[in-house]
């Protein structure tokens, strides 16, 4: 079941916190996945810390929309017993997300082409192959105008051409995997607020191909929200990429934060992120 969550009038949990950015000076940062070669570092990503206010999103006066903020909180209770079971998780678990995304969007078809699962452990370092998927503490959108249809071709190639004659989305699906969920909770900025000049296109270095990503410079301009103890039966989705350019949404940056009102014993955060290429007929 999955529907639009309602924002009803409750206090606001408005709060100020640290979001890390792209330093100055970096025009193109680079990261390797795996190994990088000889003489090259992991990454030449550095971040500039910026302290923001960061919105209560249920207790905004307008409802969030995939097409005006580039986000949207919905309702959405799951099945799934078990997320840490891969197969549990396919076969509950992406069809439910599939229907939210068809219902939020109205598309003509919604493929899932992978998912990652999170677990907050202090002290480590994402992509380390030995522990789970680390929350990603700096502004990011995981597509770019460029790297969006290339996820087409990429992953339905006997189909791309067709698909990409109409319009296209890349859609995020996020959850707390137990609530509510006080530890690095997700911010979302505002597409609206954020210029085309504060993207800048990322390398991102597998074995085999080169992604890319956008990081996010600091504008004092964003717009920032984030959902307060977000509960099991809520998710977020978030827009990466969105093929028109009529002006509606189509990036939405975001980021995992340091709740500075969190209890110091908040349970370390567990997440999935189901990534989702959304087609609409031409």
């Amino acid at each position: 079941m999955s529907d639009t969550a309602t924002f009803t009038t409750v206090r606001s949990r408005d709060l100020e916190a640290d979001l890390h950015y792209l330093a100055a000076g970096i025009e193109r940062p680079r990261t390797y996945t795996d190994t990088p070669p000889d003489g090259e570092p992991q990454s030449t990503f550095r971040t500039d810390p910026h302290r923001v206010l960061i919105r209560d999103a249920r207790a905004a006066s307008e409802r969030a929309t995939l097409d005006r903020e580039g986000f949207a909180l919905i309702r959405h209770d799951s099945a799934v017993r078990d997320f840490w079971n891969d197969e549990e998780v396919r076969t509950r678990f992406y069809p439910e997300a599939e229907a939210a995304i068809a219902t939020a969007t109205g598309a003509d078809r919604v493929f899932i082409f992978d998912h990652t699962l999170r677990r907050r452990i202090a002290g480590s370092e994402d992509r380390n192959a030995s522990l789970p998927r680390q929350p990603v503490p700096r502004v990011h959108v995981d597509h770019t105008a460029r790297s969006g249809p290339q996820r087409v071709r990429d992953l339905l190639a006997d189909e791309a051409e067709l698909l990409l004659r109409g319009r296209v989305q890349i859609i995020n699906l996020w959850r707390p995997l137990f609530g509510p969920l006080q530890d690095h909770p997700l911010a979302v900025a505002d597409a609206r607020s954020v210029a085309a000049s504060d993207l800048v296109p990322t390398d991102l270095v597998y074995p085999h191909r080169v992604g890319e990503t956008y990081a996010v410079r600091y504008n004092a301009a964003h717009r920032w929200f984030y959902v307060p103890a977000m509960r099991t039966d809520e998710a977020l989705l978030l827009k990466c990429y969105d093929s028109r350019t009529d002006g509606r949404a189509r990036f939405a940056p975001h980021t995992a934060f340091r709740d500075p009102t969190a209890p110091a014993d908040s349970r370390p955060r567990e997440s999935i992120e189901v990534r989702t290429l959304v087609f609409h007929a031409a």
